[in-house]
């Protein structure tokens, strides 16, 4: 067993303002009152909310030093705004949560330990009961299925957006999504590099507010073309047709000795 973790938390809000104040309270009270956690940081994306979050964020910035706020002049969409928090993040491991209150940042408590112990860079948060609508758990039960499949994995929640990466592999990824599935490209991503996922069982809250942006059938119409793309994607990976890019990620005192994948036709060459 390691020492404290070092822990960024990146999240993207969007018209948060009924709630961010009592979510970040909850991460600063968390992440300062774990003994397991050491450093510690937290990066909002504002993705040009209208509702006065922006305002709610500056003035948690003066009483939390550790708060850090991207601002996007206008919306961007989900995807971007996580891209954008995960960038400016600084310290060893991420964790990527929604700023709506709906992952308990006290799922860490089954995370942790095997961060420390080393099992693997990449953590994912697999629902035990998820909270969301009868339509929006179809949808997500559907395109994990597809994405599983097309992805020859078999990952419980594949859209989970609870996740706890090494941070500068988190940072090395390259990121496309721009609406809400950029948790899906996440996991394949990770994925594609040849690493493994280890997911942990996590509790699943109701939103507590905010909102989406976006409507549900065109968010269903979106996230089946981009499950299309990744899938695609994966199949020309593997015939050659695209090339394996494999991001350098640079070790850290605190990262687990876990060996980086070699790049399609690396092994050839030697």
């Amino acid at each position: 067993m390691s020492g404290a973790v070092n822990i960024s938390v990146a999240a993207p809000a969007y018209n948060e303002a009924e709630t961010i104040a009592a979510v970040v309270d909850e991460w600063q009270d968390y992440l300062d009152g774990n003994p397991a956690v050491g450093d510690w940081e937290i990066v909002v994306c504002d993705d040009g909310s209208g509702d006065g979050t922006g305002e709610i964020l500056a003035a948690l910035r003066a009483r939390c030093p550790r708060l850090v706020v991207v601002t996007f002049e206008r919306n961007r969409g989900a995807g971007a705004a996580i891209a954008a928090a995960i960038a400016h993040t600084r310290l060893d491991w991420v964790v990527l949560l929604d700023s709506d209150g709906q992952f308990p940042i006290a799922n860490l408590d089954r995370v942790l330990p095997r961060v420390r112990a080393g099992e693997a860079l990449a953590f994912s948060g697999a629902r035990i009961r998820k909270a969301d609508g009868l339509a929006y758990r179809w949808g997500s039960a559907a395109s994990g299925a597809v994405s599983n499949l097309l992805h020859g994995t078999r990952y419980r929640d594949f859209n989970s957006i609870f996740k706890v990466v090494y941070g500068p592999l988190f940072r090395a990824l390259p990121l496309e999504s721009g609406g809400m599935n950029c948790s899906t490209e996440i996991t394949a991503r990770v994925a594609e590099l040849g690493h493994e996922w280890v997911e942990v069982p996590i509790e699943h809250r109701e939103r507590g507010g905010g909102s989406r942006g976006w409507r549900y059938w065109r968010g269903a119409r979106d996230r089946a073309l981009f499950v299309a793309y990744l899938g695609l994607r994966h199949w020309l990976l593997r015939r050659g047709v695209l090339r394996r890019t494999v991001p350098e990620v640079p070790q850290v005192s605190q990262a687990p000795e876990v060996p980086e994948p070699v790049a399609a036709g690396a092994e050839e060459a030697r």
